[in-house]
């Protein structure tokens, strides 16, 4: 642990300006809040913030800093408090530490609900204040070192997975390599001990058995330098148990088949050398195809700098270089704070905004229903490989591997992504989910009328397209399950002779656990509280007799239904897959006789009068819903065809033909049979209704190229 003197001494010799006084009056305040406790090591307390001061010096960050680091836990672990803080060491500091703090036991349904919603506190604290992180960096690092002392297992497996899985991936976005690379070590070694002991003991081997091998190297590169003039300082470095378990785990290969777990770096002085210093590489060495990064050019998105090639080197060697100015490898190691600003007075790194993948997450943060979702797309963010597109104004956009013209929409802004209706990439019209490549040209088309679609969150990468996909989803479901919730209890009410209005639902909302009315017709539209409950909530004395009745008369034959009965649902104005679903059994179309089956959490399911599937319903009438198709131009839905087609040439191109002539669209066409002199298919048409359907039957059925054709309820 260090001595008062000595962590007052390290600050000083990089920072002169620093407030001797305040740093030993922070140390003294620190020691004797914490007092006589002890950490599980058996040390005392107080050395645990003492250590993370030290960390922070490695860094030469400022004296506020350090001495917030020596005070970081005293609010929560003490009797301290953030006005005492203030007082004594003034607002920055006071600022800084109740952002470190540690936050509070919260009462959560699960421990990842918890460690969701400390996180989500955490992004908010550092965007005010990028020190904030900073701090937490070098507390987690602390504690991760001294792991070992704690005894039960389980607790050690869950700060280690929340270590590799938030903290690291923190660290290496704001460029601090060294804390990274440590953080994933402590972590993996925790995690998956028997892999990360043997790597260990196959890099020591390897050591032993290669031991001039790396000198070797280094001396040869150096020589090849020095003969073109090139000044550069050489090195050899191995890569971490983790990134090499992480590369086996993705390769799916063996220690034996990596071929760069040792990496050679050049170090230079400008960026001219860096180029050349590459030029003699490739005109020495066989470059390996597709091992060629240029990072100076197209930086990562946390300010990372450095060429880096793969090569048959010296002795045959296949060899990893990285090529970079000393300046860049400052940066590389050491990240954000390799230029900090605070001892300046600057401003710059202070605001945690300056950085785009921190206004990212916070873009994620506002669209996220709840801690688990903003968790689960922020590690969508934080863990990836980059892509990098341009725009056709030559802007570089940075994204995730698997990257959708959809997510570089969202990647531009927040209302590109919205309104995205299409996309040229390279200058050709592609499809929406096409995967995007390094150096791809994508320029987004937009329509005002275009509005997020549900099918899109199935093929985006990046936590922001899907944080703000869901939320359109979230909010149009709301408003749709309010709107059929309002049908279903007015339609429930006049059944038994009794007038709906909003305010009889007042009276009964906490009954529900609601907190207002749109909030329960929300629930009753979504099918979490039926119709008749409602009832006999609003009417305790009500016995609802139609029930059956309803039933009876729906499943009656004789029924008429002529799309518009009176005192049904409307279904029309509602959209397919929001509150309302098309059963994929029967396949409904405007213009069928059709009935609605309340569905827990998904709202009502369509299903034709005549569909199989009912009469598993039987014997619960309570969800059974009287629904109708609207008046309102209807929607394109799906019909299914079965057709016995003769086994002749031209035969499919007809049948597509004639569907395509009759303005349906085939969307989906299956073979179930075929012998010698037939096929038997499935096709699945897009049509406007029952009608339309009908008339494409007919046609096909004057086609000799067809035998047979009918509706299917498969």
């Amino acid at each position: 642990m260090l001595r008062q003197y000595e962590l007052v001494e390290i600050v000083k010799s990089y920072d002169e300006h620093a407030d001797e006084d305040m740093l030993n009056k922070a140390y003294v305040f620190a020691m004797k809040k914490h007092g006589s406790q002890l950490r599980a090591s058996g040390d005392p307390y107080y050395s645990h913030p003492v250590e993370v001061a030290g960390i922070l010096t490695q860094f030469k960050l400022d004296g506020d800093s350090i001495i917030a680091g020596l005070l970081h836990d005293t609010v929560e672990d003490t009797d301290a408090s953030i006005e005492e803080i203030e007082e004594n060491f003034g607002a920055d500091v006071a600022a800084i530490v109740d952002g470190v703090t540690k936050l509070a036991m919260i009462e959560q349904k699960s421990m990842h609900s918890k460690q969701a919603e400390n996180f989500r506190k955490l992004l908010l604290a550092m965007s005010e204040d990028i020190r904030v992180l900073l701090i937490k960096l070098a507390d987690r690092l602390h504690n991760m070192r001294t792991l070992h002392f704690l005894k039960k297992p389980e607790k050690r497996a869950r700060i280690a997975k929340e270590t590799i899985d938030i903290y690291a991936p923190l660290a290496e976005r704001i460029g601090i390599q060294e804390i990274k690379t440590e953080l994933e070590g402590l972590a993996f070694a925790e995690l998956h001990k028997d892999a990360y002991d043997s790597i260990v003991a196959r890099l020591s081997f390897l050591r032993e058995q290669g031991s001039t091998i790396v000198p070797d190297i280094i001396s040869e590169l150096q020589k090849d330098m020095e003969e073109q003039g090139v000044k550069a300082e050489i090195t050899g470095r191995e890569k971490s148990p983790y990134s090499i378990w992480r590369k086996m785990q993705k390769k799916n290969a063996t220690f034996e088949q990596l071929a760069d777990i040792m990496a050679f770096r050049i170090c230079v002085d400008n960026v001219g050398d860096c180029y050349q210093a590459l030029g003699i590489i490739h005109s020495k060495y066989h470059m390996i195809p597709r091992r060629f990064k240029d990072y100076i050019s197209t930086p990562k998105p946390n300010g990372y700098k450095s060429l880096h090639t793969g090569v048959i080197g010296p002795a045959k060697t296949r060899v990893e270089i990285q090529i970079r100015t000393f300046e860049m490898h400052e940066i590389g190691e050491k990240g954000v704070a390799a230029h900090w600003a605070y001892k300046q007075g600057g401003s710059d790194s202070s605001n945690g905004q300056s950085f785009r993948w921190l206004r990212e997450l916070l873009e994620i943060l506002e669209n996220a229903s709840n801690p688990e979702e903003f968790l689960e797309n922020t590690k969508l963010e934080m863990y990836n490989d980059q892509v990098f597109c341009f725009t056709p104004m030559g802007d570089l956009i940075n994204l995730p591997i698997n990257s959708t013209p959809v997510d570089f929409a969202y990647a531009v802004h927040s209302s590109v992504g919205d309104k995205c209706v299409g996309a040229k990439i390279n200058g050709e019209i592609r499809p929406l989910r096409t995967l995007l490549h390094n150096g791809d040209q994508v320029e987004i088309l937009t329509s005002k009328a275009q509005t997020p679609s549900e099918e899109w969150d199935r093929f985006v990468v990046t936590g922001k397209a899907k944080a703000a996909i869901r939320r359109y989803v979230r909010s149009n479901k709301r408003e749709q399950f309010i709107k059929l919730g309002e049908q279903i209890a007015t339609r429930t009410f006049k059944n038994e002779g009794y007038k709906y209005s909003d305010k009889s639902l007042v009276s009964i909302l906490s009954k529900f656990d609601c907190e207002n009315v749109e909030d329960l017709l929300a629930k009753l539209g979504e099918g979490l509280v039926s119709g008749t409950e409602l009832l006999r909530t609003v009417y305790p004395g009500s016995k609802p007799s139609t029930l059956r009745k309803v039933v009876g008369s729906i499943k009656n034959a004789s029924f008429t239904n002529k799309s518009k009965k009176k005192d049904s649902v409307k279904i029309k104005g509602l959209i397919p897959g929001m509150a309302i679903h098309y059963a994929g059994c029967c396949h409904p179309l405007p213009g069928d006789r059709i009935v609605g089956i309340v569905t827990t959490g998904k709202g009502v399911t369509v299903h034709t009068i005549d569909c199989g599937v009912l009469e598993r319903f039987t014997d619960e009438p309570e969800r059974w819903l009287d629904i109708s198709w609207g008046d309102e131009e209807q929607t394109i839905c799906t019909g299914r065809l079965k057709i016995i087609l003769n086994n002749e040439t031209g035969a499919l191109a007809e049948l597509s033909n004639l569907i395509a002539k009759h303005e349906g669209n085939i969307t989906n066409l299956n073979i179930s049979n075929r012998t010698l002199n037939f096929f038997e298919l499935l096709v699945d048409v897009e049509v406007l209704n029952l009608k339309h359907l009908t008339n494409i039957i007919a046609a096909l059925r004057a086609s000799s190229f067809v035998a047979s054709v009918e509706r299917s309820s498969q």
